[in-house]
């Protein structure tokens, strides 16, 4: 497979992809068969990520889960929800899920489709990968074990089982990166039809990134600017380069068209405000210390969870932009890296509201999806690199996750015991520590520490070959990963799952022919009413003040306290017609829902 020069600053000088290791090119019967490998491998990974979802059957992860969902419905011509106050949902992903609910009607049923849909798309990665991994000079089958290994990432995984940007946004961010590569680094006298093609492909992947979620703004802003330096920089034609600004720009156009027309079904009464905290932060020393406090914690989350091998990939980009003569167009691309990196990092922690939770302090969600980019760079080195360059790296990666720990430690404080813990922010670092009840930074610290140097010592050790470190690092990290994805699923998915289904679920006496008008009482927590509205599928739901007479509905849900006699949950008293037909009580709030009588 020929293709642009190498990526990484350990194999510079490996030319085109298997060139260095595979001797002459190789036949095409052999490229058939890899072809064929990574077709199957794709349906492996997919078939893996479904087999783990199985118990994911309702949305748990409130309010973001049914943010999408309510969106990609009102795409449909479906109800909307009142989000109001909320966080904006965007509607790139939603639009993604619309085939599910053109083919099903029952909730659960789309919610199945779009785990199909989000598999066989976050499945992607696998060849992805491989093909990041041979642009570093990797030889086919370290590329493919590698591309696998990536693919397992649980913060590639385990999101893909929910209806979330988390499924698809890693597969975008690496699409966008590999065909902005190639676009880049094409030789001037290639053919211009086909090289604008890879141009237009990372426009229309960096533009898509905005349309899902706020996260994209970086890779639409870090793209338009190598539009703008290709051109300047007479790496590419100025116009081609006018092509690519023009499909990035268009794209980009579209996506806010389509998030402002969400607005009024799903946030009539405005959202959170989320750029207002932004902007206050980054005007104030206080709000810097926040930023830079909680930036901190998430690139720690991804080293420690990696076993330090994302951050030797951080690293090796860091010493290709700073090595001398590595062509312009590799440095742009590795600064571009760091620059949404780090963005997304900053951006996500200035806007954050203080929700005195550990996850504000420490947090793997944002960074996942630039993390596969990172941990597929760390392999290459710990695969392909001098054992010297090895040893240095890892010991590089190892000082900034303990240098990161430390800045946590001091900034975050006692607040990562006392504030809430929530188990779904924290899946990989609970089965590092064994602990789904509470946050232990130094542990997980030490945890990935180890792991850091079991895979480090495979490869160093004398007399260890490099086919054997290799078959060290993929047992220990399938293991490590497969493990955390199952222990997350068992212990915080499924649990969620029966909590929501006991709390919200309404097949029992709510439908489309039986209760075709229902009221909600917005005195609900949100963490129970939108979960409500998403089994209410088949009309507006008519929101109302509990304190005030309920509207004339087939089906009214009242807010309960748990105390209160169910039958006298009715505002003013209940009129004749009225009677108790089904009640949920939860550790929170709960509700009581009153149908007509006979």
């Amino acid at each position: 497979m020929s293709g642009p020069p190498a990526l990484h600053p350990a194999v510079a000088d490996a030319g085109r992809p298997g060139q260095a290791d595979d001797g002459a090119a190789p036949a095409r019967p052999s490229r058939r068969r890899w072809r064929l490998a990574l077709l199957l491998g794709w349906l492996a990974q997919a078939a893996v990520r479904l087999l783990l979802a199985t118990g994911q059957t309702m949305p748990v992860a409130t309010p973001d889960e049914t943010g999408y969902l309510f969106a990609a419905r009102v795409l449909t011509g479906g109800p909307g929800a009142d989000m109001s106050y909320g966080t904006v949902y965007r509607g790139g992903y939603p639009l993604l899920l619309t085939p599910a609910f053109w083919l099903a009607d029952d909730p659960a049923v789309v919610y199945r489709l779009v785990q199909v849909e989000n598999a066989l798309v976050s499945a992607l990665m696998l060849p992805l990968a491989y093909v990041l991994l041979r642009r570093c000079g990797l030889a086919r089958l370290p590329a493919f074990l590698g591309g696998n290994l990536t693919a397992l990432l649980p913060g590639v995984v385990f999101f893909a089982e929910f209806a979330l940007t988390d499924a698809v946004l890693p597969v975008v961010v690496l699409g966008w990166l590999l065909l902005a590569h190639s676009w880049l680094t094409a030789p001037r006298e290639a053919v211009i039809s086909r090289v604008t093609l890879y141009g237009v492909g990372a426009s229309a992947l960096a533009a898509y990134a905005y349309m899902c979620h706020t996260r994209g703004v970086l890779p639409l802003v870090v793209h338009a600017g190598l539009v703008v330096l290709a051109a300047v920089a007479r790496w590419r034609p100025w116009r081609e380069a006018t092509v690519v600004g023009a499909v990035l720009a268009g794209v980009a156009l579209a996506g806010t068209r389509l998030n402002h027309s969400l607005l009024s079904s799903l946030y009539p009464y405005g959202d959170n405000d989320l750029s207002g905290n932004l902007v206050r932060r980054v005007t104030t020393a206080d709000g810097w210390g926040w930023t830079l406090g909680l930036g901190s914690g998430q690139l720690w989350y991804q080293l420690a969870v990696t076993g330090g091998v994302a951050g030797i990939g951080l690293l090796a980009l860091v010493a290709l932009v700073l090595r001398r003569g590595v062509p312009g167009p590799s440095k742009a691309m590795a600064l571009a890296v760091l620059a949404v990196a780090a963005g997304i990092a900053l951006a996500t922690s200035a806007a954050l509201p203080d929700e005195y939770r550990v996850g504000n302090y420490v947090y793997g969600r944002y960074l996942a999806c630039v993390t596969p980019v990172l941990f597929a760079l760390g392999l290459a080195v710990l695969l392909r690199a001098r054992r010297r360059t090895v040893a240095w790296t890892a010991a590089g990666s190892a000082g900034l996750l303990v240098a990161l720990a430390m800045i946590v430690d001091r900034y975050a404080g006692d607040r990562l015991s006392r504030y809430t813990f929530t188990p779904y922010d924290f899946p990989e670092t609970s089965f590092l520590t064994w602990d789904w009840t509470r946050f232990r930074l130094w542990p997980a610290t030490l945890a990935g520490l180890a792991l850091l140097a079991v895979v480090v010592l495979g490869r160093l050790l004398p007399g260890v070959s490099r086919r054997a470190g290799a078959a060290v690092l993929t047992c220990v990290f399938t293991v490590t990963f497969l493990g955390a994805t199952g222990t997350a699923n068992a212990r915080i998915g499924r649990p969620l799952v029966a909590e929501f289904s006991a709390a919200t679920d309404l097949r029992g006496v709510a439908g489309p022919t039986t209760t075709p008008v229902v009221a909600v009482d917005r005195n609900i927590s949100w963490r129970l009413r939108l979960p409500l509205y998403y089994w209410l599928a088949w009309d507006d739901v008519t929101d109302f003040d509990g304190r005030g007479t309920p509207p004339d509905a087939d089906l009214v849900i009242v807010y309960w306290d748990g105390r209160t006699p169910v039958n006298a949950t009715w505002p003013g008293g209940a009129p004749p017609d009225r009677q108790v037909v089904d009640s949920r009580d939860s550790p929170n709030d709960g509700w009581v829902a009153w149908g007509r009588d006979g």
